[in-house]
């Protein structure tokens, strides 16, 4: 069966039915295209890898429910592609952690620790002003490094609290930050 000729509806059509040069045939078509539009979304050449397989596993699982504008795949291959990035994004930024301001990293490191701990003081004084519950998810997050969603099943909650209890500590902290430099 020839499938060189034929539109991106009909090309899907035959995905369906499991004619992997049907679906070949589109990947070659647009795989470019979608690659460089991930790379306008994203940096990192293993996300736009990443980004850009997500978009064709999608097209090839739901090939039978596309809808398409006219007679072009792409439209769908690119939004599929923005929301995978969007996503990579989201899941990203979840388990991003801030960096130490510059110096406070090395105080542990060049003082011994009872100097060291005089010196941040005042971190330490706002992180035992946290709830238990607060103390237990920044200590996981924030000094053993674990992701969110290991902290969320060690302490019982979910990853959405885990978050939002870090969101509030990290911002008590940078307050204390602010008031101490001052």
């Amino acid at each position: 069966m020839e499938t060189v000729g034929e539109s991106d509806g009909v090309l899907l059509r035959r995905s369906v039915t499991g004619d992997r040069r049907a679906f070949g045939l589109l990947f070659d078509r647009h795989s470019r295209a979608v690659t460089r539009y991930a790379w306008a979304l994203v940096s990192d050449r293993m996300d736009v890898q990443e980004i850009v397989q997500d978009t064709f596993v999608t097209a090839w699982a739901k090939a039978g429910s596309v809808t398409i504008a006219e007679s072009s795949a792409l439209p769908w291959l690119l939004v599929t592609c923005r929301n995978h990035a969007l996503n990579l994004r989201r899941k990203k930024a979840t388990h991003r952690t801030e960096a130490l301001p510059e110096g406070l990293a090395d105080v542990a490191a060049n003082e011994d620790h009872a100097l060291a701990a005089r010196r941040v003081k005042w971190v330490l004084a706002e992180i035992e002003a946290l709830d238990d519950l607060d103390r237990r998810i920044c200590a996981l997050c924030l000094i053993e490094g674990r992701s969110y969603a290991e902290a969320a099943a060690l302490v019982g909650a979910s990853v959405g609290a885990v978050s939002k209890r870090l969101e509030r500590a990290r911002t008590r902290l940078r307050t204390a930050v602010g008031n101490h430099d001052q």
